[in-house]
């Protein structure tokens, strides 16, 4: 039990509530609530009711898919190889490294956060820019977890899966073109690193 002591410990707590509970959250509370309002006003009780329902029902078929898709998506964020991929994030490498950097990429679980931070990290562990921006690209717009959690719930199986092949070579096609482009990358982190030194 000693491994989870985390759990009682009134910081952590804050931050999880803040993190959860941030702008973003009450900004859709709000949005849902003013929607829900103009539904009830324009369309009547009736309408206002059924959509409501319908509503707890997806809410009640989602949030168990959210909650094992989370479990899952935290294990592998956990075993995820960062050393090696980064390592092999180097133009060398050719095409294997740009297809390393989007399989990473599409297996990168949470959002924002944790994918942007994980591509610093990259960025200044030697990566260069075409294996970034593959990484990026197959986060966006091949991540596992979006798919379990909103492709199929939502849009079905079959949708999905048109849309995985319709996407499945864009992150290469980023990252052959990012390293054809002439800019020189630099990472902010970096940029704070040297004016700090």
């Amino acid at each position: 039990m000693g491994h989870f002591g985390f759990l009682k410990d009134p910081l952590w707590l804050k931050t999880l509530f803040k993190e959860a509970f941030g702008g973003g959250f009450f900004g859709f509370l709000i949005f849902a609530v003013a929607m829900g309002g103009i539904c009830y006003w324009l369309r009547g009780y009736d309408i206002f009711y059924h959509a409501l329902i319908d509503d707890l029902v997806l809410i009640s078929k989602t949030l168990p898919r959210v909650m094992v898709a989370m479990s899952v998506a935290a294990l592998v964020w956990v075993m995820l190889p960062r050393k090696y991929v980064s390592n092999l994030g180097g133009r060398q490498v050719g095409i294997s490294g740009l297809i390393i950097a989007a399989l990473a990429g599409a297996i990168t679980p949470g959002g924002p956060s944790s994918a942007y931070a994980l591509l610093a990290m990259l960025g200044l562990s030697g990566a260069e820019r075409g294996a970034m921006v593959s990484y990026i690209t197959a986060w966006a717009l091949l991540g596992v977890q979006r798919i379990l959690l909103w492709d199929v719930p939502f849009l079905g199986v079959e949708f999905a899966l048109l849309r995985i092949l319709c996407c499945l070579p864009l992150p290469i096609i980023a990252g052959l073109v990012a390293r054809r482009l002439p800019f020189k990358l630099v990472i902010k982190a970096q940029k704070k690193n040297e004016i700090s030194d």
